[in-house]
């Protein structure tokens, strides 16, 4: 018996350290380029610290977010980023399942139909960014074309990249178009794990195809559904190349994003230590985003 319990602590340990030894580069990656450099952003945010200065660098203590606080232009760049996330995730995410459901349905030429609609994903989204930056041309650019010819030139006269109220919706419908094949596929691959004895069940009883899509399919995409929502909110927070590409936050700051925001600080304006102290902020901001988010879908959890 003791022989037993010896033999089990000895394979419990030798578990525990293939583990840590299998987690251990994840681990030195996520610590050099995401828990230091956090660390180091705290330290420099309480800095004067320039990019490029003969000046020492001093100890400023809190200005830097005393300053942070009274920024219109960061208030406004975060509320960019909040519109642009409130918007996209569940447009993006309902897209993708109507298209993950389409293509599932579709037993001829479904390869190709998943192979057009991801394909804008694999491609880069600078060379995305300058295709649609000349589909918004105002003159020769193809959408106002396309828009004057199907309305006999009544619309196709927009500014959409110049204007205020424009700017920003459309670079929500270029990240949307862009954005939505990864998700389809995740829907695609959620969809072919439904057991079809469910769908078999539910046309003896009589279900319509809409209770069966609403009492069947859904909940079997639940976590799913968490996944892509989860990481289409953390890819939204990240907003920046096409942006910086397509409008480099204009004009008057209708489409800065915090990420650009945070760029243009430290690489333009060479504050670091500021553009340090947006960083920490932002990053509790998203921090406290994701633990409410956790919590709410655990509960949800709990109660389904």
């Amino acid at each position: 018996m003791v022989l037993r319990k010896s033999t089990l602590m000895s394979q419990a340990r030798y578990e525990a350290y293939s583990a840590w030894l299998f987690a251990a580069p994840a681990l030195i990656l996520l610590s050099l380029f995401l828990i230091g450099p956090f660390f180091m952003s705290l330290g420099l945010a309480f800095t004067d610290l320039r990019l490029i200065s003969p000046l020492p660098t001093e100890f400023i203590g809190f200005r830097n977010f005393v300053r942070l606080f009274s920024d219109t232009v960061f208030f406004k760049s975060i509320g960019n980023n909040f519109k642009f996330v409130l918007i996209v995730v569940p447009v993006q995410t309902t897209l993708a399942l109507l298209l993950a459901i389409m293509v599932d349905k579709t037993r001829r030429f479904s390869n190709v139909f998943r192979m057009i609609y991801f394909m804008p994903v694999v491609v880069p989204m600078i060379v995305v960014s300058v295709i649609w930056y000349f589909m918004y041309n105002p003159s020769i650019g193809l959408i106002n074309k396309g828009l004057s010819f199907i309305s006999f030139g009544v619309l196709g006269k927009s500014l959409w990249l110049e204007g205020e109220k424009t700017a920003l919706p459309a670079i929500m419908i270029l990240s949307t178009w862009q954005g939505v094949g990864f998700q389809m596929v995740i829907y695609l691959a959620g969809l072919q794990d439904i057991p079809q004895s469910l769908y078999e069940a539910a046309t003896v009883d009589g279900s319509s195809p809409w209770h069966t899509f609403w009492y069947i399919t859904l909940p079997q995409l639940r976590n799913t559904t968490i996944f892509i929502v989860i990481s289409t909110t953390i890819l939204a927070f990240q907003l920046f190349t096409q942006v910086k590409v397509m409008t480099n936050g204009g004009p008057n700051d209708a489409t800065s994003t915090t990420v650009l925001y945070i760029y243009n600080q430290g690489f333009k304006n060479l504050k670091v230590g500021y553009a340090s102290a947006v960083s920490v902020v932002f990053i509790l901001i998203v921090l406290v985003i994701s633990l409410v988010q956790r919590k709410y879908l655990k509960s949800n959890r709990e109660v389904g």
